[in-house]
C-alpha cells in the first residue's frame, strides 16, 4: 500500500516538473519586422474590376452586405 502511494508521488512529480519548469523560463525575443517577408497568393492578387464588380453586384443581390 505505502509503495503504491509512493510510486503515485513519483510519477505526480515527475510529470508536473516539466510543467513548472517551462513557466520559469524566458520569454524568446520577438523577431525584427523586416525579417518576415509579406507573401501574396497569386491567385487572389490578379483579379480584374470587372470581376470584382460582378462579386459585388452578387454579393448584393444574395442579401449579404
Amino acid at each position: 500500500m505505502k509503495k503504491i502511494i509512493i510510486v503515485g508521488f513519483a510519477i505526480l512529480a515527475v510529470s508536473t516538473s516539466g510543467a513548472l519548469a517551462k513557466g520559469k523560463a524566458k520569454p524568446k525575443a520577438a523577431p525584427a519586422a523586416a525579417a518576415a517577408p509579406t507573401m501574396t497568393n497569386p491567385l487572389l492578387s490578379n483579379v480584374s474590376a470587372a470581376d470584382k464588380a460582378l462579386y459585388k453586384k452578387n454579393k448584393h443581390d444574395s442579401g449579404i452586405k
